[in-house]
């Protein structure tokens, strides 16, 4: 009972319900700049939060739109920068620890390798869509020695379309009644969509090598 009343706190619609505009700009927040934030239901409360907004929905409460616009952006952009600045300027110190759980010279030489290899604008963007890589790509690539303004330039590309898209989205079809009475089903699916953009690339290059 403990875990299910843990879980159902962290549900997106209980979260958008009891923190509101605010509470889903620290959230994204803090997934995306602390890496304690990883469990956090980034898509999810973008979608739930996108059809919070819309007129007599079936939530039981109202978020607005246009708010939401301009706080869930920010959120995002300001967490990702703070996690680039961390690894920035911390990562070395904390490879100089033997058994840090989060920064290990190997995970940098990795995500330097995947930086190389999908270039920064697509790695930077992409990640944005991906659960966990989202929260750990940013203070890597800061450890990882990527430009500050590049990765600055393409933090808030990605920062905005992962968020005012999955808005919209819960704005535009949330209400749609097979969706509405389903909301739950539908989080999960949009964060399983949201694993895509990844996975095409990877396939991609994976034709393209052979």
């Amino acid at each position: 009972m403990q875990v299910a009343s843990v879980l159902g706190s962290l549900s997106a619609q209980h979260l958008a319900d009891v923190l509101g505009v605010a509470g889903v700009m620290v959230i994204l927040f803090a997934e995306t700049g602390l890496l304690v934030g990883f469990f956090l239901p980034g898509d999810s409360l973008l979608f739930v939060a996108g059809y919070a907004t819309v007129t007599h929905n079936s939530l039981h409460f109202t978020l607005s739109l246009p708010w939401l616009l301009v706080a869930a952006p920010l959120g995002a952009i300001v967490g990702a920068q703070l996690g680039y600045e961390i690894g920035r300027r911390a990562g070395p110190r904390l490879f100089s620890r033997p058994h840090s759980r989060f920064f290990r010279p190997e995970y940098v030489e990795r995500t330097g390798a995947v930086l190389e290899r999908f270039g920064y604008a697509r790695s930077i963007v992409l990640a944005r869509f991906v659960p966990i890589v989202r929260t750990f790509l940013n203070p890597m690539a800061g450890a990882a020695g990527v430009p500050a303004p590049t990765f600055a330039l393409w933090n808030v590309a990605g920062g905005v379309v992962w968020t005012v898209g999955l808005i919209l989205l819960g704005n535009a079809i949330g209400d749609v009644g097979v969706i509405r009475r389903h909301i739950e089903l539908l989080a999960l699916f949009v964060v399983l969509l949201s694993v895509l953009p990844l996975a095409f690339e990877v396939t991609r290059r994976a034709r393209r090598a052979r």
